[in-house]
């Protein structure tokens, strides 16, 4: 979001062994430490106390298990687009949905990412993570992860107490094309496509729908799409008919946030030096202001949807930062 904020103490670590360092200098200080990756889903509310540590851990490392099947592991600190791209080069296929997520892999877990129909928690395997606290090597499967809709244990009760360094995924030499997301199937209609033709429509689309952060500081959809219960979507479709959803298997509904802002009035409103992209209504972007006035922005949204649709908006990116 290209906001200002500086961190009280801060290192860029190489190695796991520098990783270890630094939580003992912070732990002997008794510092709280935050990790860094590509810094593409956060946003700075302030200055971060304690320890930064920006993890830069490279290496992607292959073992295949079955015939044509694979476990990848890849660092904490590999671009996540550039991983894809190296997946498809060496014909590892399932990532090709995701492609053009900003971020490095660290913090894909985290967020359990998904575009396009599919989620980084239908790949996944395992994931090395050091314990902030005790500096141990531990270990967690995908149960151990409770992977939701862009959510994990480290969001919730894990939140802080871990630094992930190595992500492992399942991927096959035999691809298993999905396009069965509405504007992917769209985009590649008549086509028998191969991973690499999905990859390059869901990277078109995502350009034609979202921002360059490099040209216009934004952190992609600021907020989650909500999930609501059946009882309340039969009350907003008595009233708004053409509100698009998308049936969950627990017949609870899924409606685009997007939608929602646009129905209040924001895309394309600026506030001061922030404001809501003309074409995208999830993307709040920023023209040089700070932290605190994205978040008031945000408040503002989230308001106006709560009171016309009855519906709790949840902001997507991880806040960062205490106000002095």
């Amino acid at each position: 979001m290209a906001v200002p904020g500086r961190a009280e103490y801060f290192c860029r670590v190489d190695n796991q062994q520098q990783l270890l360092q630094a939580l003992d200098y912070a732990n002997h200080r008794r510092l709280p430490v935050t990790a860094l990756g590509g810094g593409s889903n956060l946003l700075l509310a302030a200055d971060i106390a304690g320890l930064v540590v920006h993890l830069n851990l490279t290496g992607i490392h292959a073992s295949e298990f079955a015939p044509g099947h694979f476990y990848v592991s890849f660092a904490a600190g590999e671009n996540w687009h550039q991983a894809v791209e190296h997946c498809l080069q060496q014909g590892w296929y399932g990532l090709e949905n995701l492609s053009l997520i900003p971020g490095n892999m660290g913090a894909a877990p985290i967020q359990n990412i998904g575009a396009y129909g599919v989620e980084l928690c239908d790949l996944f395997v395992s994931l090395e993570a050091i314990e902030i606290s005790s500096g141990e090597l531990v270990v967690m499967d995908k149960q151990a992860c409770q992977f939701g809709y862009r959510d994990s244990i480290f969001k919730q009760a894990g939140k802080g107490r871990y630094l992930i360094t190595q992500v492992t995924l399942a991927l096959s030499s035999e691809p298993q094309v999905n396009i069965q997301y509405p504007v992917l199937a769209e985009a590649l209609r008549g086509k028998d496509p191969s991973p690499e033709q999905v990859s390059a429509a869901v990277c078109r689309i995502r350009r034609e729908k979202l921002p360059d952060p490099q040209n216009i500081p934004n952190a992609g959809s600021f907020f989650k799409n909500p999930v609501i219960e059946a009882e309340l979507l039969d009350r907003l479709l008595g009233s708004n008919t053409s509100m698009p959803h998308f049936q969950q298997p627990d017949n609870r509904a899924k409606v685009p946030a997007a939608w929602l802002i646009d129905q209040c009035g924001f895309r394309g409103l600026r506030s001061g030096n922030v404001g809501v992209h003309q074409h995208q209504a999830l993307v709040l972007v920023n023209f040089g202001g700070t932290g605190a006035e994205i978040l008031h922005l945000a408040q503002q949204i989230q308001d106006a949807v709560q009171e016309r649709f009855s519906i709790a908006l949840e902001i997507e990116p991880q806040i960062y930062g205490l106000p002095e």
